[in-house]
């Protein structure tokens, strides 16, 4: 289960060279001129955006993960159905088995599709939005198409849509960490960039994320932003924990159950040690602390293991994400004393009419410009 792992996310924070700094940065020299060309295409009009029917929200990262977009998804889709709007949410569906066609996760009522055939990101979305479609597809327009089609979607909300140039996009937030925005300021595979950070000319606002953290960065970062983008709107947001989930059980409970409460924690996702530092924050004990690639695919033996490592240690539960729980599930195992942490996205206090009323505004112009084309 230790086996040799990348830690790609402690590489992309390295400002410092190291032996394997030559090859990262070739890599980087043949990745970055290649998205530029993918991006002017389009641009340029060499390739065409296909538009869909409706309203499209891009919710994008200029990073490799770790910005806590699902979350931000989640949130969006919400706040859309509480406004009376038929959304639906359109994923890639990373790491899927299914092909690379349109699948139906969800039709906001059901679960209809499994993580190994949808991706883990879009089953976990699936599971919170009720009444909210959740669909997967290599072609966005073709997964919108079919929402509209089958749904009556009006509002389509892209997930990781910031690279996705073949969809025309109404909206395009972009979610940036709130201590590091741009980790060391490399493009893949050298740092987390998957782009040039003057590509956010074209984001239409910029979120900073995970804030409450640590103040002071997240301050100079607002700061930079705003003078290196100036106008660009610029909101703070913060991923707080809302309760522990003990599937066995049946319920959720309050946060501070856990508190002093010895556990292992393991977590499979692009930025592990931000599990540890909530888990930390909430006064669990964590008396051993796994981490498995990103979009790891449990399998039995894995849970064995961490069962009987939580044994060694004295561990009263094992604990994981939200994300990684999806996958677990799927193994239909025994449950018992494992638990997963909800997190919820959520506007800084004060901030979140702007976000919203910044969507609203684009929202009513598509609309007028729509009529204009009746």
């Amino acid at each position: 289960m230790k086996g040799l792992r990348i830690d790609w996310s402690r590489i992309h924070a390295r400002r410092n060279w190291s032996a394997a700094t030559p090859c990262l940065a070739l890599g980087a020299v043949v990745y970055g001129p290649m998205a530029s060309l993918h991006r002017l295409a389009y641009e340029r009009g060499v390739l065409k955006a296909r538009r869909l029917p409706g309203f499209v929200l891009s919710v994008g990262n200029l990073t490799a993960g770790g910005t806590g977009k699902t979350p931000a998804v989640a949130c969006l889709a919400q706040w859309a159905r509480s406004r009376g709007f038929s959304a639906a949410v359109l994923s890639r569906g990373y790491k899927r088995s299914a092909g690379s066609g349109p699948l139906v996760v969800s039709d906001g009522t059901a679960l209809l599709a499994g993580p190994w055939s949808a991706g883990d990101e879009p089953c976990l979305l699936a599971r919170r939005l009720e009444g909210v479609p959740v669909i997967v597809g290599a072609d966005r327009w073709q997964a919108g198409t079919l929402a509209h089609r089958q749904f009556g979607a009006e509002i389509f909300i892209l997930d990781d849509g910031f690279q996705h140039h073949r969809l025309a996009r109404d909206v395009d937030l972009v979610l940036l960490d709130g201590r590091e925005p741009f980790g060391n300021g490399r493009l893949l595979p050298w740092g987390p960039l998957r782009e040039s950070q003057r590509v956010l000319r074209r984001a239409d606002a910029l979120i900073l994320t995970g804030c409450g953290r640590a103040p002071g960065r997240e301050e100079a970062a607002l700061r930079a932003l705003e003078r290196d983008f100036p106008g660009k709107p610029v909101f703070k947001a913060s991923h707080r924990p809302e309760e522990w989930i003990f599937p066995d059980e049946g319920r959720s409970a309050p946060l501070d159950r856990l508190r002093g409460v010895p556990v292992l924690a393991f977590a499979g996702i692009a930025a592990p040690e931000r599990f540890r530092e909530t888990l930390c924050s909430l006064g669990v004990d964590i008396v051993d602390f796994r981490v498995f690639p990103d979009h790891h695919r449990y399998t039995a033996g894995d849970i064995l293991s961490l069962r009987r490592a939580g044994e060694a240690v004295g561990a009263r539960y094992l604990l994981t994400t939200e994300k990684d729980w999806v996958k677990i599930e799927a193994l239909e195992l025994d449950s018992r004393r494992i638990g997963f942490l909800r997190i919820r996205f959520e506007p800084v206090p004060g901030e979140e009419r702007s976000l919203f009323e910044v969507i609203e505004e684009a929202i009513r112009k598509r609309k007028t410009i729509d009529a204009m084309d009746l």
